[in-house]
């Protein structure tokens, strides 16, 4: 049965100070928190939604918060609370704790993406287009939502949370959000009018009404189409080599596949020319990368002084008069963000890039090495990931994926060593970061990069 969205739009502001205690102890836990080490200070409400109303229960709310903590003006998370008298069985995992003051006194908060009920809400809305509060819906009239699809939340590792409704459907809700157009919606948008099958054409998507002080609104979720039947690149690539099984026929064919959305990317949107007014900022910033890296992880620092010399060497080309073109990319790729069909067909999603990076930047022109380099670190993650660490099979992975790429963009990206060596590194560096802020069993891996992407340099 589908879903009736009945609204009252905007909510009294007070429903944060029913939850702030909770969300203190509750926000730091969820994977796609991205301020974790440091406490929150307090919270500060960009919106708040009603979706379901409060006389019934459970009672639905959408929330844009704000997480401060220590300096600066905190980030901006999307939440979706729920509220019941007790939590049946099945959501005692979205539990986020039990009310005590506020306008939610004395009822159980929880993560309303595990109740099918809010899932059923959020498609409702996007199928119908709907206006609620600030909340805004839209969607491609020439692609069919179905109501009464069963949702069900996936459970995995992600920087955001999504639902997949049927098999038909898999809806992205963003987790951290800024104003502005996030290239998750925009480049998936471009390339479906390109006609590139590599990746899904979004279906409907969601955005919040720009606040006060600021001119545009947010992007919250994206609904795309579900490749049925499809293998999780990452997983597919764990189990081959679990196996023993060679995957150079995949890496190659998703070499191809990268190349062919890099195509379709530079046809529909502006390129630019990277020269040496370009490239030194591109340096400098890679250096002060390294260098804030090298300050966080102390294991890193033997090496900074032979990495620095990756960057230094790409700004020696440009000064010599060496130029490359950039243009939009994927700008997080690996393995994990690509799907293999059962026809055996690569697909590439997720186009938000890295996270932790400022809008502006993630939606700049790069070169494609960037994504290749992507690409190159994630055979590299899943070789080490191995017992024993298989480094033949990441060898063998990255050239044929360089090779399968090449066949289509007529450039081999290992002809240009200095360039892709740079982005190779830079991304190795915020690896070394990531691992040792969030999962530190893993920090080995990125560092074996690091020791042979140094080794040339190293006295």
């Amino acid at each position: 049965m589908a879903a009736t969205v009945t609204v009252s739009g905007r909510t009294d502001p007070g429903l944060l100070t029913s939850l702030d205690p909770l969300l203190r102890e509750w926000l730091p836990r969820q994977r796609w928190f991205a301020g974790k080490g440091r406490p929150i200070t307090g919270f500060s409400l960009v919106s708040a939604t009603e979706l379901l109303p409060s006389a019934t229960r459970p009672g639905l709310y959408h929330l844009l918060a704000r997480a401060h903590q220590q300096a600066g003006p905190g980030d901006c998370y999307q939440l979706l609370i729920g509220v019941r008298q007790a939590l049946p069985p099945r959501l005692a995992p979205a539990l986020i704790g039990h009310v005590t003051q506020g306008p939610l006194a004395g009822l159980t908060a929880f993560d309303a993406l595990h109740d099918t009920r809010a899932a059923e809400v959020l498609l409702e809305a996007l199928r119908t287009g709907a206006r609620i509060g600030g909340l805004r819906c839209e969607r491609d009239p020439e692609q069919e939502i179905r109501s009464g699809l069963v949702p069900r939340l996936m459970t995995g590792e992600q920087s955001n949370s999504s639902v997949i409704y049927g098999d038909t459907f898999i809806l992205k809700l963003l987790r951290r959000v800024v104003p502005g157009v996030n290239p998750d919606l925009e480049l998936p948008l471009a390339l479906a009018r390109e006609a590139c099958a590599r990746v899904p054409a979004p279906t409907a998507w969601m955005y919040g009404d720009p606040t006060e002080g600021e001119s545009e609104p947010y992007v919250l979720a994206v609904l795309q189409p579900y490749v049925q039947g499809a293998a999780d690149g990452w997983e597919l690539a764990l189990r081959e080599l679990a196996k023993g099984e060679d995957f150079t026929a995949e890496a190659r064919a998703l070499g191809r596949a990268t190349a062919e959305v890099h195509g379709a990317l530079a046809r529909t949107l502006p390129t630019a020319t990277l020269g040496h007014a370009q490239i030194g900022p591109m340096v400098d910033g890679m250096t002060e990368r390294l260098d804030a890296a090298a300050q966080a992880v102390p294991a890193l620092r033997p090496y900074a002084r032979a990495l620095r010399t990756a960057f230094t060497a790409l700004a020696d080309l440009a000064d010599e008069g060496h130029t490359w073109t950039a243009q939009r990319v994927h700008g997080d790729l690996h393995l994990g963000q690509c799907l293999r069909s059962a026809s055996g067909e690569w697909t590439l999603i997720d186009f938000e890039g890295e996270p932790a990076r400022p809008l502006g930047e993630r939606r700049m022109p790069q070169p494609t090495v960037r994504d290749v380099a992507g690409m190159l670190r994630s055979f590299d993650y899943a070789a080490r990931s191995a017992d024993p660490p298989a480094p033949a099979w990441a060898h063998a992975c990255r050239a044929a994926y360089c090779s399968g790429y090449a066949e289509v963009a007529g450039a081999d990206p290992r002809t240009d060593p200095v360039l892709l060596r740079a982005h190779e590194t830079d991304k190795a560096v915020y690896e070394v970061v990531y691992e040792a802020r969030h999962r530190p069993d893993w920090l080995p891996v990125p560092l074996a990069a690091i020791h042979r992407l140094a080794a040339p340099d190293l006295p």
